[in-house]
């Protein structure tokens, strides 16, 4: 089980702040990113697109990152700073 978090406009889109997945074992971001796109499909655009960031355990992953059971995985859109 992966624990995955949704922050600001991904929190609203989706109505949850966080969920719990049961996930295949080692999984590859690239994978996880389908099953997400999947579940909620109205953040799928933004995964699409590549808008959003996507941290493992607190840093920032790429398609490759192997996802394994316990970690967390957290989905931030853009940020604009000021």
């Amino acid at each position: 089980m992966i624990k995955v978090r949704f922050f600001a406009m991904l929190k609203n889109k989706t109505g949850k702040e966080e969920v719990n997945l049961s996930v295949p074992d080692n999984i590859t971001l690239e994978k996880l990113k389908a099953i997400l796109k999947n579940e909620f499909p109205a953040i799928a655009e933004f995964i699409e697109r590549k808008s959003i960031m996507i941290s493992v355990n607190q840093e920032f992953a790429t398609n490759t990152t192997i996802i394994k059971d316990g970690d967390e995985v957290a989905l931030l859109p853009p940020f604009s700073g000021g």
